[in-house]
């Protein structure tokens, strides 16, 4: 069986799967819809919310990378997992007791004021739209590459199975829909992992081989790495960072308090039963998330010697160009793999010159994806990679879409706007935004913004800036009031936004005459990237700041402060 035959069968039976799953939990109430009437168990909502988290930047990008960045990439692993922590412990237990279906639903109440709903709500939608852009832009490449289509043809199919299960099923659909996906995903992760570590050690877990010696060889894996990365004149693997420290340090923290401030995160934890699942549920995600987190590095490295093999032999023989393996023919149609044959003999050089280098083009997110081929697995492997892939992506837009749709229809509609539609018509209003807001993601992944394609790591910075303060004050300040956190919101995101986008050149809120001839990273060194700790900073001044010199929140609504940290773990469901 060829391998696009294999792929179109796999690809094919997961996605049965996945609207299978949305016919048979569909939505009929809003509870449904929001919260997945509130009774998932903290097992199942730790897979499912393990899925959300992994996306198209977990699964194909974040190994990417560290083959690449080497030591530097630790980074990700550090920051994407430590904000778990801070999630499980900070915010998960309280915002569950709070009991509310949403984020800005929280601030709103926490804050006593519909403009810091609102406000939320725009944060929210910043944030959420230049992450979704990344799944989107990710769906259309797996489905271009393995189903040997188009891209625009590939996005409009993953765009599709995406309005099925998310439209019908709600955050019901979606949980159970990310369940089936996480077990797609962490076989389509590990399995190949295993493979190529056995080929290369002898060794059959992966996080294991990494630390182990190469087959029939007394060289170490990593060893061998260096030698073949500084032959060819790169930084040394193990030791190089491309990050200077206080990046390294901003750039961790960033991703820590974006991870915990992401809302397609923390609505997940509002549909457990009790209190204490909260906690719970982050702490079996913890364990999901860290199967495929501990095997990252592993892959990595393997992938990146496997590359570097084969480009450019052990025997020190260059390749010749028309005679290059299949998985090269097959990326080069992509545009990701790019040769240039500046010298004309026909051989493929690889180094890190670049007036020699003839690979003037390998973009590190094939790096998952082609790791199966370059090591020649099965094509049932190669296949079940690309179904991962996709339900990676898959999964990550789909919970993103619902924090979408429920800012628009739950808070703005129905807390704002019109406070006295029923039910049904919330309902029928959430499936309304849940289409926009796919046909915007699908836009937006055929034109994707400048500033935003490829960088997953801003949304973090925007979540950062803008959300995380905010609800850490919610829970933990009685004294922070409406006006602090508006102000704080507004601050933390502006000041990101401006950092960002005055370092890529797009002016649209400060004239080139003012900082057009500012230079990158001017603010300490600090890269774009990583900006998202110092707007968190400036919102965190900022809020009580103005919070002392204006008055303290109603007195009412500090006894709820209060209540929401009583430690009652058991409580039941829906307090308030």
């Amino acid at each position: 069986m060829t391998l696009q035959t294999t792929t179109y069968l796999v690809v094919g039976l997961t996605f049965a799967i996945y609207i299978g799953i949305a016919i048979w939990a569909r939505a009929s109430t809003t509870k449904d819809f929001y919260i997945a009437g509130g009774g998932v168990h903290p097992v199942a909502n730790g897979m499912a919310t393990a899925a959300d988290w992994m996306s198209a930047a977990s699964f194909i990008s974040m190994a990417g990378l560290i083959a690449f960045m080497g030591y530097g990439g630790s980074v990700f692993l550090m920051g994407w997992t430590g904000g778990y922590v801070l999630l499980a412990m900070l915010l998960a237990p309280y915002l569950r007791k709070f009991g509310k279906f949403t984020v800005p639903e929280f601030i709103g109440e926490r804050y006593y004021s519909k403009g810091a709903r609102v406000v939320a709500v725009i944060c929210l939608i910043v944030a959420s739209v230049t992450y979704v852009i990344g799944q989107m832009k990710g769906i259309g490449v797996a489905f271009s590459r393995f189903l040997e289509v188009q891209y625009e043809l590939g996005l409009m199919i993953g765009m599709a199975i995406v309005f099925i299960y998310a439209v019908l099923g709600g955050m019901k659909g979606i949980t159970y829909t990310q369940i089936a996906q996480y077990c797609v995903l962490i076989f389509a992760y590990t399995i190949p992992a295993i493979f190529i570590s056995l080929n290369l050690t002898g060794n059959p877990i992966p996080q294991l081989g990494l630390g182990s010696m190469m087959s029939g060889s007394e060289v170490y894996l990593l060893d061998r790495l260096d030698q073949v990365v500084q032959d060819l004149g790169f930084a040394q693997y193990t030791t190089s960072a491309r990050l200077s420290l206080t990046n390294m340090f901003m750039y961790t923290m960033s991703l820590m308090i974006g991870t915990a401030g992401l809302p397609h995160v923390i609505i997940r934890f509002f549909t457990v039963p009790k209190v204490k699942d909260a906690r719970s549920s982050a702490g079996w995600a913890l364990v999901f998330i860290a199967i495929l987190y501990t095997t990252a590095p592993a892959v990595a490295a393997m992938a990146r010697l496997n590359l570097m093999s084969t480009i450019e032999p052990v025997s020190g023989e260059y390749m010749v160009y028309e005679k290059r393996p299949n998985w090269f023919r097959n990326w080069e149609k992509t545009g990701l793999l790019v040769y240039e044959d500046k010298n004309d003999d026909g051989l493929v050089q690889y180094s890190a010159d670049p007036a020699t280098n003839e690979m003037v083009t390998i973009d590190r997110d094939i790096m998952v994806l082609a790791n199966p081929e370059i090591a020649r697995l099965p094509n049932w492997v190669i296949a079940l990679v690309a179904a991962g892939g996709l339900a990676a992506a898959l999964s990550t837009a789909a919970g993103l879409l619902l924090a979408i749709s429920s800012a628009i229809s739950h808070d703005l509609l129905k807390g704002i706007f019109k406070p006295d539609i029923t039910e049904q018509q919330e309902l029928l209003a959430s499936r309304i935004a849940m289409a926009g807001a796919i046909l915007l993601a699908g836009y937006l992944g055929f034109n994707p913004p400048d500033f935003a394609a490829g960088t997953v790591a801003l949304a973090f910075g925007l979540a950062a800036s803008s959300i995380f303060p905010v609800l850490m004050m919610g829970i933990f300040s009685k004294r922070m009031n409406k006006e602090g956190a508006i102000a704080g919101m507004v601050a933390g995101l502006g000041v990101t936004l401006l950092y960002v986008f005055q370092h890529k050149g797009i002016m649209f809120i400060a004239s080139t005459a003012y900082m057009g001839d500012m230079p990158q990273n001017w603010f300490m060194g600090i890269e774009p990237n990583a900006f998202g700790a110092v707007g968190a900073i400036v919102n965190f001044a900022v809020a009580f700041a103005v919070s002392r010199v204006t008055s303290p929140p109603p007195e009412h609504i500090q006894h709820l402060v209060e209540d929401i940290r009583v430690p009652h773990g058991a409580m039941g469901a829906m307090n308030h």
